[in-house]
C-alpha cells in the first residue's frame, strides 16, 4: 500500500504542474484582455483544483503512515538534519498553503461575478501555489 500511494505521489505531479502552469498562463493572458469567463475556463480551474487535492491526500497518507514525514520527528535531532527537516516539516507546511491558496484562488472567482476579478484571482493565487509547490518539491528523490 504505501508503495502504491509513493507511485502515486511522485507520478501525479507529472500532470498536476503541466495543468498548473498552463492554468497560470492562461489565466494571466485572459485576465488582461476583457474576455468572458465560459465553461473550458471554469473546467480547467476545476480539475487542476481537483488534482491539487488528490495529490494533497496521497501526500498526507504519506506523511502520516509512510516511513518519512511524521515519523522523522520522533528521532532526535531530527530539525538540525536538512533531508529530515524537509519531509518532517518544510514540505508539508508549504504544501498545504500552497493547497489552501489554489483553493482560495478557486473559491473566490466562483463567487465574482466580474469576470476580470476571476481571471486576476485564479491566475494570481494559483500561481503563488505553484511557486510554492515549486520551492518545496524534493527534487532529488523525485528525479532520481
Amino acid at each position: 500500500m504505501i508503495t502504491g500511494l509513493q507511485h502515486l505521489h511522485s507520478g501525479l505531479p507529472y500532470l498536476l504542474l503541466p495543468l498548473l502552469l498552463i492554468s497560470c498562463i492562461v489565466f494571466w493572458m485572459r485576465s488582461g484582455n476583457g474576455a468572458s469567463f465560459g465553461k473550458s475556463d471554469k473546467r480547467l480551474a476545476l480539475i487542476t483544483l481537483i488534482l491539487s487535492h488528490l495529490q494533497l491526500v496521497f501526500g498526507l497518507l504519506l506523511y502520516f503512515i509512510g516511513p518519512k514525514g511524521f515519523n522523522y520527528t520522533s528521532v532526535s535531532g531530527f530539525m538540525k538534519d536538512s533531508v529530515m527537516r524537509l519531509y518532517a516539516v518544510e514540505h508539508i507546511s508549504v504544501m498545504l498553503i500552497s493547497i489552501a491558496l489554489i483553493t482560495i484562488g478557486y473559491s473566490r472567482a466562483k463567487r465574482s461575478s466580474d469576470n476580470s476579478k476571476k481571471f486576476r484571482g485564479l491566475a494570481l493565487f494559483y500561481s503563488l501555489g505553484l511557486l510554492l509547490i515549486l520551492s518545496r518539491i524534493p527534487w532529488d528523490a523525485w528525479l532520481s
